[in-house]
């Protein structure tokens, strides 16, 4: 919003100092700020307003030490992230850029689907929430809408350089290049890293080479509906999904800044995304709402996320990534949330087949998802949520590496 209006001020009037509406790096940092100031701000209003209503969260007694003291703490807190990234990406972020346009809407789609399952909970005083199945149904509606979109849209492109043997490739710029729309992406820790989706079946001849570009749209839906419960499941002590999401966010910002440049894009050796750097004012007013509401949520947490945010982040984080081309980098990213979505998938998995097998169900771990096992195992939570940041630090350092270690 802000964009448009500076630039038609400098444009018409030569307004001193609106020019600098013009540099992504300017509009991310007032992103960031506006961020961090909604959610410290806002976020205190929101929490006497719920605590007014009575919307606190109802605990289930799992015998962890200091879990019955949360009883009555209010939730649905993820309005406060909500806001907070929404408000300074419309100020700050190009409003006809398909990628914000993008992330815009999977912010709202999967806030709605969270901010029901919390408003059953909370008010209609059921614990089971949203059934899992309308979940899951937003999800890959979700999924079918981003994955179409990238699929389909002509203002998705990427920059394909074109040498003197009539060969094509995204990186190793030459003087000669056309933008085109392509389904190729990154793979890590390989020298030539592209791999196109449409290529993935051109073994088997004409035929199935023509529908490989059709499982694109189901591997979306599979990489939003995995994140997004990945992220729901780890919001499970204080402060630990939005610690997690804040370093995993500020990653995505350095994908997105770079692969949107020519420059750094050239120098680095990796794929150029034309317009895709305006999604470095998203990430960080992501990454603003998300340290913003650590003010309030770390331990002892003055309000959950709930669904409404938990849902929401883990989408974000998977759209994004699609969308700079390292959705083959989750794993490693995020790491922590694929342990989490693990250790639950395997605790059930093993205690069903024992039972079977045995009469009695046993387990892996104390409890799951992990962080419940060392919680179980004597340490604290701030000690858990502190070590599992590291973590996350190391795998996003490790995922940086990968625009040079190939």
């Amino acid at each position: 919003m802000l964009y448009h209006l500076f630039t038609y001020l400098d444009r018409e009037y030569d307004l001193l100092g609106a020019g600098v509406f013009q540099y992504i790096s300017f509009r991310a940092g007032m992103a960031t700020l506006v961020s961090l100031l909604i959610a410290m701000i806002f976020g205190g209003k929101l929490i006497k307003m719920l605590q007014r209503k009575q919307v606190g969260e109802s605990i289930r007694d799992l015998g962890l030490e200091g879990q019955m003291e949360k009883k009555g703490t209010p939730t649905m807190g993820g309005l406060i992230i909500l806001l907070a990234i929404l408000v300074p990406t419309l100020l700050f972020a190009r409003l006809d850029n398909i990628y914000i346009i993008l992330m815009i809407v999977s912010t709202i789609w999967l806030g709605v689907i969270g901010f029901l399952d919390d408003y059953i909970k909370v008010f209609r005083k059921n614990k089971e929430g949203l059934a899992g199945r309308f979940k899951i149904l937003g999800q890959i509606g979700l999924g079918l809408i981003v994955g179409l979109t990238l699929y389909f849209n002509d203002d998705v492109v990427v920059r394909q350089y074109i040498f003197s043997d009539g060969t094509t490739s995204a990186v190793n710029a030459s003087k000669q290049y056309v933008d085109v729309h392509s389904m190729i992406t990154t793979i890590p820790f390989r020298k030539n890293n592209e791999l196109d989706y449409c290529n993935l079946f051109s073994f088997a001849g004409p035929l199935f080479q023509g529908w490989s570009c059709y499982l694109y749209i189901p591997f979306v839906i599979l990489v939003i509906t995995a994140v997004s419960n990945g992220a729901n499941i780890t919001d499970g002590i204080d402060g630990l999904a939005a610690g997690t999401s804040a370093i995993i966010g500020m990653t995505l910002a350095f994908f997105a800044y770079l692969s949107g440049n020519t420059i750094f894009a050239d120098y680095l050796d990796i794929m150029f995304i034309p317009n895709s750097g305006e999604l470095a004012i998203f990430c960080l007013a992501f990454v603003g709402a998300c340290v913003g509401f650590l003010w309030y949520n770390t331990y002892p947490a003055q309000v959950f996320m709930g669904d409404t945010g938990s849902l929401s982040i883990g989408g974000i984080i998977a759209v994004l990534a699609l969308i700079v081309r390292k959705e083959l980098l989750i794993p490693i990213l995020c790491g922590i949330f694929l342990v989490e979505n693990l250790s639950v998938m395997l605790q059930v998995s093993y205690f069903k087949y024992t039972k079977k097998k045995y009469g009695e169900g046993r387990r892996i771990f104390k409890m799951s998802p992990l962080h419940h096992h060392y919680q179980k195992l004597g340490y604290h939570e701030s000690k858990i949520v502190g070590r599992f940041w590291i973590v996350g630090i190391m795998l996003a350092i490790l995922t940086l590496a990968t625009l040079k270690l190939r």
